[in-house]
């Protein structure tokens, strides 16, 4: 199979043009779709959260001359590639390109699809698809930022199926543990700021989920009557881009295997 075959594919369920939307309607910025090919025919395909030596060197060992990430292999301006222990990212590329690996990164559009990263943590949150949906920031199909209901709990009780649903144990919680929760907002990755805030007070959530919180977020949230449910950076998204990668793997006729960096759970 050819790279651009199976990017075809991947962009099935998160096209590119997602990414375009979202950075040209809401500012942002990003580095999405093909960043590494090498001209090889895909032998087989490595999935990983993040663009890591450990993921490259998985890869190697079974095989798959292509990754595809979540965040992206290449993100800003690179001025030179160098190996060196201060310089990671140049040793990883030059590993990828000693061995014919091609990366795909799939970050933006695969955040905001149907079914992406940020609905996927709404589902694991909640069970199911979720009732009530109020999305922040919508897209001409999907949207960032979610705030639904959910079986009304308490928060402990609600911190303990997220660690069982998210599979990780570094969950921080802020406010009344005993307090009861009916409806929560959630955003994936980095994605708390101070709109994240004010959507989720006006759409009457009890509670706010996401990661990677600025101190000044944290106590905006915890002053605006929010409890706060912190997950680390890696298993917020981690969960969405497993099923990502069980779409891909079962639309493609070439083998592929998913990988975990573990110690970022």
């Amino acid at each position: 199979m050819r790279l651009n075959e199976f990017y075809e594919i991947a962009e099935r369920y998160a096209p590119k043009a997602l990414s375009d939307e979202y950075c040209e309607r809401y500012g942002a910025y990003d580095n999405s779709g093909v960043l590494i090919d090498t001209g090889e025919e895909i032998r087989g395909a490595l999935f990983s959260l993040d663009f890591s030596l450990a993921a490259i060197e998985r890869a190697i060992a079974v095989g798959a001359n292509l990754i595809v990430t979540h965040h992206p292999a290449i993100y800003g301006k690179i001025s030179d590639i160098v190996i060196s222990d201060f310089q990671p990212l140049g040793k990883k590329l030059v590993k990828c390109l000693k061995n014919g690996i091609s990366v795909i990164s799939m970050h933006l559009n695969l955040d905001g699809a149907e079914g992406g990263i940020d609905e996927s943590l709404m589902q694991g949150v909640c069970g199911g698809k979720g009732s009530n949906v109020a999305v922040m920031q919508p897209l001409s199909k999907g949207g960032y930022g979610r705030a639904y209901d959910i079986e009304e709990r308490t928060v402990n009780a609600l911190v303990s199926q997220m660690k069982n649903t998210f599979s990780t144990e570094r969950l921080a919680v802020y406010g009344d543990r005993e307090k009861r929760v009916r409806r929560v907002a959630s955003f994936c990755g980095g994605g708390a700021d101070e709109a994240a805030v004010e959507f989720a007070v006006k759409e009457g959530a009890q509670a706010m989920i996401s990661s990677d919180f600025k101190h000044h977020i944290l106590t905006l949230a915890w002053e605006s009557g929010l409890s706060v449910i912190a997950l680390t950076h890696y298993a917020s998204e981690r969960y969405g881009f497993e099923k990502y990668y069980e779409k891909i793997s079962q639309s493609v006729a070439l083998p592929c295997v998913y990988h975990t960096d573990r110690e970022l759970l």
